[in-house]
């Protein structure tokens, strides 16, 4: 098949739902498929063209940014191109320009798939708010053209506003993961670089953005310090020049900084070093506070490496600790009881360990991407049976 997938930011832009489609982009050119991803050029530096791992990718030049979205004028016209020649539309939301990708696959008769990985919170303020309504109509819109709706758990989509009106379209897929096993020798040696040896040690792999809830951290780490004096916290992701985030970590920069050695931050490791990161932590935090995140691949990264994870009570992103029962989940936004669920796991970390083979029976690329594919040979088979019928 000839797939076009569609979304606002890919690589070098991170984020979950950069690192979801990149892994199945990937997966599904092992699989002998032709891959093209339509993305913007946020950052002017940027290849218009560029080949990764056999995937093509496009980008189109950005003229203005509007909060977290970009406007891409020339973007209709190679959507126009790019879609008829194509088999398959994948798109993935959020994203302002999903309605007008989404016609173009009724206009050419291509099944359009879509892939719902969260909702579009922006910062407060009158216009951010404007923007929000106008993301949640193309949203919709969007979802009308689609043939088919993606989510990542039924959890999630029981309780979205827009999923759930979409409940006749609905396909539930397991986001992609794919991580190796940490190596033990890497491990120690990771700990004594950051001088983490024998001290308790939590972390984060996540970008330093508001809907993280970075906050309830800080707010409970002088808790969890009496508790654990040498707790020691790794912030692995980006965490200067977030777009739109810059206002947040300047907010908490002072706060952090008080906290000396027991904060570190690592930068944006590269995959390989990902495994041996997880595997140095006794517990990993995914401390987010709304639907902006409707899972944590995180999450799952971190068990099949054997660590353990505390998590908020949110739609989806509860999922993978109660599937696999390796971790704690704490009320949102509540940092006394963070602070609880941490010193639980801490306290009894071997209570939640799980074999990493029984994380892998539940989690696993190869069912993610199967889904895919008979979820694009379905849509393409309906296509040419009405085209049949007329």
């Amino acid at each position: 098949m000839r797939i076009l997938v569609c979304l606002t930011y890919y690589r070098p832009h991170i984020s979950g739902l950069t690192i979801y489609v990149e892994r199945l982009s990937r997966a599904l050119v092992d699989r002998g498929h032709s891959v093209t991803i339509l993305t913007s050029q946020f950052d002017p530096q940027l290849r218009r063209l560029e080949w990764d791992d056999g995937v093509r990718i496009i980008r189109v030049p950005v003229v203005m940014r509007v909060s977290k979205g970009v406007i891409m004028p020339s973007l209709g016209r190679w959507a126009s191109r790019l879609v008829h020649e194509h088999d398959v539309i994948s798109i993935h939301l959020p994203q302002f320009d999903a309605v007008g990708i989404a016609a173009r696959g009724r206009l050419f008769r291509r099944p359009a798939i879509l892939t719902y990985h969260c909702d579009l919170q922006l910062p407060p303020g009158a216009f951010n708010r404007v923007a929000d309504r106008v993301v949640s109509a193309t949203n919709y819109a969007a979802g009308l053209l689609s043939d088919r709706v993606v989510s990542y758990t039924k959890d999630y989509a029981d309780h979205s506003p827009l999923l759930r009106r979409f409940c006749d379209k609905l396909a539930v897929i397991p986001p992609p993961v794919v991580m190796p096993p940490p190596v033990p020798e890497a491990v120690e040696a990771l700990r004594r670089a950051r001088g983490t040896a024998g001290r308790p040690t939590i972390g984060y792999a996540t970008r330093f953005a508001t809907e993280k809830g970075i906050e309830y951290l800080v707010e409970a780490m002088p808790r969890l310090l009496e508790r654990f004096p040498s707790l020691k916290v790794l912030f692995v992701g980006p965490n200067h020049d977030v777009i739109g985030e810059e206002t947040y970590r300047q907010r908490l920069a002072p706060r952090i900084a008080a906290l000396g050695d027991h904060w570190e931050y690592l930068g944006t490791l590269r995959p390989e070093e990902l495994p041996n990161f997880y595997g140095a932590l006794d517990c990993l935090l995914v401390t987010s506070i709304n639907s902006t995140e409707s899972f944590g691949l995180v999450q799952v990264e971190a068990m099949l490496c054997g660590t353990p994870v505390v998590a908020s009570d949110l739609p989806g992103v509860r999922q993978p600790v109660r599937t696999t029962g390796m971790g704690e989940v704490v009320p949102v936004g509540d940092s006394v009881a963070l602070a609880e669920g941490i010193t639980k796991v801490l306290v009894d970390r071997d209570r939640y360990v799980r074999p990493r083979v029984e994380v892998e029976r539940v989690y696993d690329l190869d069912v993610t991407v199967s889904a895919y594919e008979r979820l694009f040979a379905e849509e393409l088979w309906k296509m040419a049976g009405e085209h049949r019928q007329q």
